[in-house]
Formats: C-alpha cells, structure tokens, sequence
C-alpha cells in the first residue's frame, strides 16, 4: 500500500527485528512498532498492534525466526495468542516444518511472506469479476493491506477493480469496539477508492434502501462445511444480505480454510477484554460498574454465503 508516495507493508522483517506498522495508532498516528523478541512478536499479536488472520501468520513466521534458537518454547509462546484465527497454527506449522527439515528459517519466513502477498493479489484478479460498474458494495472490519502484509483479501478485490478503472462505491462498517472499519477508510482514502463509513448497525438500513449492490468480507477460519468465523457483526450482515436478496462474498486465501474441523460450532471464540468497549481513543465512556461482554467474533453459517473469493478461483458452493 502507498503511504505518502511510500510503499508499506503492514509487517516486514529487518534489522534481525519485525516491524509493525503499528495499528493501535491509526488512523491518527503513523507509527512503526519494533519486535526484538519472541516476547514483543507475542505482545504485537494479542495487543493488536498487527491484526487480521493472514497478517499474523506472518507475524508468526517472523515470530519462529526470533525464536529459532528454542523451537518448541518459540511454539506453544505463538499458539496461545489468539485462539480464532486459523493462519496463525498454520504459519506455525509450516515453520516448524521447514527448521526441522533444516532449511533456513529466514528465507522460509520470507517465502511464506511472499506467497502470501501474491496469493492476495490473485484473490483481487478473481473477486474483481464480480464487480460492475456503478456497484455500491458493503464491506465489515477491515480485510486490506493491514490484515494480510499487503492487497488484502475483501479490499485486493476493490484495489484490483479499482486499477482496472472500475467505478463502484463502498460502505465501510465502523465495527466496534475496535473501529477497524476506520482502518479500512484509512486504505481506501490512500488507495483513492470512494468510500464512507457507517456505524454497524446502519447495514441494514442501506440493505432494506436498495443501496447496496453486495457484501465482501474477509475471514479469520473457515471449515469444511464452508462456516466460517470472521469480526463479530459479521453474521447479522449475511441474514441481512439473506433477507434482502444480496449477494454475500467471503474473500480469503486458502490458508485460512481449516480442514480439521467441519462444522462452525467447532470453532473457538475469542473473548476479549473489558477495555476495548470501556474506553475509546484513551477516554473511558463507561463506568466502572457497567458490566460487559466483548467476543470478538461470531460464526456465520455456509447457507448465507453465495461464494467464497480465493487465490485459486470463485468457489460458488459449500466446501465438502
């Protein structure tokens, strides 16, 4: 993504050190955040420094290198992240592969990097298909550049299009409590694309006004049966897409499909801490007696899906 005329990554590796740009602070601050240690790698995940499915992955391939010297500590220190998303157990795995195969831990972390980077470029070629012009698209947290090293899953889509000469207009969803949808406002903006932000539960209000053409979203795993978890909200925008006869796409590389599991019931929910709904930009706007409930994601099941966006083509059916 350019920033400033300058070409970012989200995440990249140099100076024996990952850098973050470091997505607590956007969009008011650019800053980079710098992770020495195995211990900062784990901090930048769970604190949410660097966030979206494919992004730690990467962070997690970079997060081996650091800690190449104790694999197996290295290991279960990154598994115990972040429960939901699927990329993570398979970066691990795929470094823990490749050490104990004896190839070079950091030009495997760089391929995997590589790869993915290109893979979410391909998911752009094949979603940008779907759009025609003049679409008025509706898209929930943010699946750009900052969720995967670079492109994005949902916005490689819309970047792709976009370079095309496409016109289309997209609806970004504020998702709270984290507001990544003003992360995605933040791409769209540098990226050129139209956009304007609307608070969650006004989907449903353009939905029913015939305002919006279809859905694209990311997502953090994704099961046999084609369920898939994704931000919390995600669900209530596919019964609302269902109701409203709009199409529903899930755009995602195939790292995130979890074949291991079937079913979306199977799938492990993060709950996350009080703070991120008690207090928003450094001000608390709850008291200290009002109790909460904070999942970070919810499940939605295959029937409200009409395709899912990958590298390897439009799947326009369950995935058995």
């Amino acid at each position: 993504m350019k920033i400033n005329g300058k070409d970012y990554r989200c995440l990249w590796f140099e100076d024996d050190a990952i850098k973050f740009i470091d997505q607590r602070k956007l969009p008011y601050r650019f800053e980079v955040f710098t992770a020495k240690t195995v211990d900062d790698c784990v901090f930048a995940i769970k604190e949410m420094v660097v966030r979206g499915a494919p992004a730690i992955g990467a962070a997690a391939v970079y997060g081996m290198v650091l800690g190449v010297n104790d694999v197996e500590e290295t290991m279960w220190k990154l598994r115990g992240t972040r429960p939901t998303a699927y990329d993570l157990f398979y970066a691990i795995d795929y470094m823990v592969d490749k050490i104990n195969s004896g190839e070079d831990p950091l030009e495997s972390a760089h391929k995997y990097v590589e790869d993915l980077v290109q893979r979410c470029r391909r998911i752009g070629e094949n979603g940008s298909r779907l759009i025609k012009e003049g679409m008025r698209i509706l898209t929930h947290c943010n699946a750009g550049a900052l969720a995967t090293v670079d492109y994005g899953t949902a916005l490689s889509v819309f970047r792709v299009a976009h370079e095309q000469g496409k016109k289309f207009f997209v609806y970004v969803d504020e998702t709270r409590p984290r507001c990544q949808g003003f992360l995605t406002s933040w791409e769209l903006y540098h990226e050129g694309i139209p956009h304007t932000v609307i608070v969650d539960n006004a989907a449903g209000f353009f939905m029913k006004n015939k305002e919006v053409d279809m859905v694209v979203t990311g997502a953090d795993r994704i099961t046999r049966s084609g369920d898939f978890a994704n931000k919390i909200g995600t669900y209530e925008k596919a019964v609302l897409a269902k109701e409203n006869d709009i199409p529903f796409y899930v755009a995602a590389p195939v790292s995130t499909f979890d074949n291991n599991i079937y079913s979306g019931d199977e799938i492990e929910i993060e709950e996350r801490e009080r703070t991120e709904l008690a207090v928003f930009n450094g001000k608390t706007i709850m008291p200290s007696w009002m109790k909460v409930r904070n999942p970070a994601f919810d499940v939605t099941p295959a029937r409200y899906v009409t395709g899912y966006i990958t590298e390897k083509g439009v799947i326009k059916k369950k995935i058995e």
